[in-house]
């Protein structure tokens, strides 16, 4: 009679359900549990796709991945960079880099918030402190490099920007314990030398190393360098999407933009009477290019890691 009852119990029993099941010498529950795509919506099912502008590289192979990742980031930076120094070419602007960081957070508080009612899966998985610091430091790189222009040429920049990569590994080893060997420390130094070198030769105007730009510049480059580390280890730490990364880092910037505007407008009002077309036509195409190029940025990072990223 007991192994009929146990027998009768295990026939009951279903995927999902608790079971309690009796023997001579002990009870004991038996619980089990349904598997994760079975209990998951539709639409958060594939919680490890990579979407970039509505479309889903996952489906793609690594190689073809990597190309269209790499190809949207040289179109819409180079984009950006060529409007970048337009801006700055408009009579009266340069002395603007910070308030020209609050309007390019306005439009990318709206792109994000469009792009919000597109997707699907609107939940987060990553803390809201990490996106506080992301967005806070995303403040510092994007207000000291467009600042630094006031006080550089754009050739200047460039050499700069070139040694992006060292910090960015060292940035990897202190926030997530990564270990570089020789020949990666010597590609990386390698690579920054071989960039500068072609910018000097390239460039037809010489470089101005101002004091103020320099370290204005330097300070941006350290606070994009943990940037990348940070939103890498949280992406993979969480299971964050790059378009959950963006969006709430965008949301969290618009509060920055907001009080940040108030606080600039009286000054700033020539700025809407004079060189209107020119200042937010440029700001809005300036902004547009630069919310795709981080979507593509993001994905690599997602996807490859934020040193080959940034490489």
């Amino acid at each position: 009679e007991k192994q009929k009852e146990d027998n009768n119990s295990t026939e009951c029993s279903e995927p999902g359900t608790m079971d309690l099941k009796f023997t001579s010498s002990r009870k004991y529950i038996s619980i089990s549990v349904p598997s994760k795509s079975q209990t998951m919506s539709p639409h958060i099912k594939s919680v490890d796709d990579v979407v970039v502008l509505g479309m889903n590289l996952s489906k793609f192979s690594k190689p073809t991945q990597f190309f269209i990742c790499v190809s949207g980031v040289f179109m819409f930076y180079l984009i950006y960079g060529y409007l970048q120094e337009l801006i700055f070419s408009v009579e009266g602007f340069k002395p603007f880099g910070w308030y020209l960081t609050l309007v390019q957070f306005g439009f990318y508080s709206i792109f994000g918030l469009i792009e919000l009612q597109l997707i699907q899966d609107k939940r987060r998985r990553i803390p809201g402190k990490t996106y506080m610091i992301i967005a806070f430091l995303t403040v510092g790189t994007m207000g000291l490099s467009n600042t630094s222009l006031g006080y550089l040429n754009y050739p200047t920049q460039v050499i700069f920007k070139c040694c992006k990569l060292i910090p960015v590994m060292i940035g990897g080893v202190f926030i997530q314990g990564k270990r570089y060997n020789i020949v990666d420390v010597s590609a990386a130094l390698c690579m920054s030398l071989g960039l500068i070198w072609f910018t000097l030769a390239d460039s037809t105007v010489a470089p101005n190393f101002n004091l103020t730009g320099v370290v204005l510049i330097s300070l941006a480059l350290c606070a994009d360098a943990v940037i990348g580390n940070v939103q890498e280890k949280a992406m993979k730490l969480h299971n964050g999407s790059n378009s959950e990364m963006l969006i709430k880092v965008c949301s969290f910037m618009s509060f920055c933009n907001t009080s940040g505007f108030v606080l600039h407008f009286p000054n700033r009002l020539f700025l809407l009477l004079q060189h209107l077309v020119q200042t937010y036509g440029y700001a809005f195409l300036f902004s547009l290019t630069g919310y795709f190029g981080i979507s593509f940025v993001l994905a690599l990072i997602k996807i490859f890691g934020a040193l080959l990223a940034v490489t």
